[in-house]
């Protein structure tokens, strides 16, 4: 192996141990080196960086990440070179990729992804995030799913490990068929913090529901790929366990749940501390 670099089914075996360990699969998304650095000595088994995790520590929503502020693409190919891949000593790290970016040979991009030290790919920005009208109008101009679930097969037949957002039972099933590792049931943009979701997430109840109807999809094609939960309720340790009991779900991923809302939580607190400290003999 040259640096950090893991074959697919290197980073497959590592998962698997971890389950026989009676352990659950945690990934996290990276906006920063030291984030990544962090999350690593965490043990996370994988971390995944996306153009939104830059503008998420940036102090702006992820959903960024899914406007025309910078070319995704590239912003994790600069992430990866300079800031994260850098600083992880062992573990796999994900690139996100625009599968639908109409400006790459996508083939072309991949092994360049491949080449640049990362062990797999993940599809984000995903369209899949977008629904009603929109939606309709990117499927039907040539700017649809479809194109990230051919990303997806064109990274497996180059042996990178695939690990893929899905919001709902058809996109599950595609993604299996186009031989995904991993399945991420995403319920939606997480809760919580600054600049987290309000009125639009669903009960952790019926979170665990939709997570479900992903997996047993996927499943259905391909019965041994894994399945993770990620998004909306789930915001912490205590939520993940819920969906982990209540589903086929065998792990999390977390992006705003870890990195954004621990550095919310305890740079405000340290900073108040040190606010709170005695004067001394100071006087005007």
């Amino acid at each position: 192996m040259i640096g950090n670099t893991h074959t697919r089914q290197e980073v497959l075996d590592k998962l698997r141990a971890t389950l026989e360990a009676g352990q659950p699969i945690i990934a996290s998304g990276a906006g920063t080196g030291i984030s990544a650095k962090f999350i690593e000595e965490g043990g996370a088994d994988l971390i995944i960086i996306y153009n939104s995790g830059r503008f998420r520590m940036a102090g702006r929503g992820s959903c960024a990440g899914l406007l025309a502020y910078g070319d995704a693409n590239q912003i994790v190919m600069e992430m990866g070179e300079r800031e994260v891949l850098p600083v992880v000593k062992h573990t796999p790290v994900i690139a996100g990729v625009n599968g639908t970016d109409p400006t790459r040979r996508m083939w072309h991009f991949i092994g360049q992804v491949k080449d640049m030290g990362f062990s797999g790919v993940n599809n984000f920005p995903t369209v899949a995030v977008i629904d009603g009208k929109f939606r309709q109008t990117l499927e039907e101009t040539d700017l649809g799913y479809y194109h990230e679930v051919e990303m997806i097969r064109i990274s497996r037949a180059m042996d990178m490990f695939t690990i893929v957002y899905c919001f709902n039972a058809e996109e599950a099933s595609q993604m299996a068929e186009a031989g995904a590792d991993v399945i991420i049931a995403h319920v939606g943009t997480t809760v919580g913090g600054s600049i987290g979701a309000t009125d639009s997430v669903m009960s952790l109840e019926q979170a665990a529901e939709t997570v479900q109807k992903i997996l047993d999809a996927a499943q259905a094609v391909a019965p041994d790929i894994i399945g993770l939960s990620h998004g909306g309720p789930i915001a912490t340790p205590e939520d993940a366990a819920y969906v982990n009991v209540h589903t086929d779900a065998v792990g999390f991923v977390g992006a705003s749940s870890i990195e954004r809302l621990a550095t919310e939580d305890s740079i405000r607190k340290l900073t108040e501390e040190f606010k709170s400290i005695p004067l001394g003999q100071y006087q005007i």
